[in-house]
């Protein structure tokens, strides 16, 4: 005997009724998941949120707070190439004093420039021993002002002083080898110690990485100490 075929209306509301039992039983599956995790949820999404947000605002805030120290910068030099030397110090004295950064940094080693273009050369010393001694200053900088101090201080200062001062540029590594090098076979000579300033200025002339300019005042050098 043949099996009797549902109607077709009744096979949809069956189907009807199923996905209905399928929804209840997702809906209270969802209402225990979120009556045991709901404030956890909420956490959840409220510090993604706040941090996403606060990335954000610190971004725009650092790019703004550059732009201020830039045209800052750039707005002391202006008052220095006017000759206003006082206000473009008291600018460089505040941008030094804002905050930790490039900056900041940049603006002392302009400060101690400034000094040493009008004879303040204690002043700029002092200024430039400061920044050797900071440990937290842009390194690239920090090399330059150890150069520049060790420069200045060639006419008095003890010999073992600038050497040791010297003595972390004297490297193959670092970037300024030759440049302290040649501040160090200056040293030499001021000691008289000729065989020491010859042989520090051989190595400078054969230093691929030493610009022509340096290995010719190198070679200059050794022709006048034979």
């Amino acid at each position: 005997m043949k099996k009797k075929k549902l109607p077709e209306q009744h096979n949809d509301f069956e189907d009807a009724f199923i996905r209905e039992i399928d929804e209840d039983l997702k809906n209270e599956k969802l209402k225990r998941i979120w009556d045991k995790y709901g404030l956890f949820i909420i956490i959840f999404v409220t510090v993604a949120i706040f941090a996403a947000v606060s990335f954000e605002t610190f971004i725009a805030w650092k790019d703004k707070r550059n732009q201020e120290m830039s045209d800052t910068f750039a707005y002391a030099l202006n008052l220095q190439n006017q000759g206003r030397n006082t206000e473009a110090f008291a600018v460089l004295n505040r941008l030094k004093d804002s905050e930790r950064g490039i900056y900041a940094d940049i603006a002392q080693m302009q400060m101690a420039d400034m000094l040493i273009e009008q004879n303040k050369l204690p002043e700029a010393i002092n200024l430039l021993q400061e920044i050797c001694n900071n440990d937290d200053f842009n390194p690239q900088l920090h090399d330059v002002a150890v150069l520049k101090l060790a420069s200045y201080k060639l006419n008095d200062a003890p010999a073992n002083e600038i050497e040791q001062l010297l003595a972390p540029l004297t490297s193959e590594q670092s970037l300024w080898n030759n440049a302290a090098k040649e501040i160090l076979a200056m040293l030499a000579l001021r000691e008289k110690n000729f065989a020491e300033a010859k042989r520090l200025y051989q190595e400078i002339s054969l230093n691929p990485k030493a610009s022509d300019s340096m290995k010719s005042r190198a070679l200059n050098m050794i022709n006048v100490l034979e």
